[in-house]
């Protein structure tokens, strides 16, 4: 069973920074591709980026130069620093873990842009 928390959310100014942590709880950590994702209201949920279990790190061209994806196999982590912070990054902010066809989501965490 496995099960993704994420924290470090919050309200930042544009052009700030955050960051994102995600704490992977159960086995085979390293056999999954990481992800983050969010939603803003009233649209759907996109992806923001992935660092898959071969080592491949992707990131949305939204975000492209603004945010990094990185993952700590032995700790169980994947993080999203998040530099250069705009109004329209706001959203919740979801953790995915992703393994042969199977997905879980962590309960997400805010994270809001403004002045």
């Amino acid at each position: 069973q496995v099960q993704l928390v994420e924290s470090g959310g919050g309200l930042v100014q544009p052009g700030g920074s955050l960051r994102l942590s995600c704490t992977f709880y159960g086995n085979a950590f390293s056999l999954y591709t990481m992800g983050w994702y969010r939603q803003a209201p009233g649209k759907e949920r996109q992806l923001v980026a992935t660092f898959s279990s071969g080592g491949n790190a992707n990131t949305a061209d939204s975000v492209k130069g603004r945010f990094t994806i990185s993952r700590d196999n032995a700790q169980k982590t994947v993080s999203l620093q998040m530099n250069s912070l705009k109004p329209e990054d706001t959203a919740v902010y979801y953790c995915n873990a992703a393994f042969r066809g199977i997905g879980v989501w962590g309960q997400g965490t805010q994270v809001t842009v403004s002045p």
